[in-house]
């Protein structure tokens, strides 16, 4: 969907930024922000996140991340042509990699970033939340023991 499309396309932009599966289903739980601001999706080109985010402004991004180098280059152009082209408001992301390249270069053009630790690792840090944590505006984390994995987080609450 273009900008011109969008039912709100003079209303500031959230970029959400995940993996598809189950860091996309924790992002969704947020999507009320569709509501009062534009909302694209940068994601996996996976049948699941093509049926969850039907009919929305989704950019898809390139898989796998982990240990991929070229998809870690391709990756970063594509957030540098949506950070610098859209000027989103905030990027928010609970993960994994793909994060990664558009918290770094947010940084870079100073554009605040929302991290969503994922709910499902309490007993240790992640290493995408290790990697992101110091570009982020704010870190946020879904229980009380993942305050102590990364001081200075504030617990949101169980997002699913």
């Amino acid at each position: 969907m273009t900008d011109d499309a969008h039912p709100r396309s003079g209303a500031p932009l959230v970029l959400m930024v995940c993996s598809s599966g189950g860091h996309l289903a924790q992002l969704l739980t947020l999507d009320t922000w569709s509501e009062q601001y534009r909302t694209r999706w940068v994601t996996f080109g996976t049948q699941d996140a093509r049926s969850a985010l039907a009919g929305r402004d989704v950019v898809e991004c390139y898989h796998p991340t982990t240990r991929h180098l070229p998809n870690l280059l391709r990756n970063t152009w594509l957030a540098w042509r949506q950070l610098r082209r859209e000027r989103p408001a905030v990027v928010v992301s609970s993960g994994a990699a793909v994060a990664v390249p558009f918290f770094v270069l947010a940084r870079l053009l100073r554009v605040p970033t929302v991290y969503v630790e994922v709910f499902d690792r309490i007993d240790s840090t992640t290493m995408t939340g290790r990697l992101v944590r110091p570009f982020s505006t704010l870190f946020c984390v879904q229980w009380d023991e993942q305050l102590d994995l990364y001081p200075g987080s504030v617990n949101v609450g169980a997002l699913l």
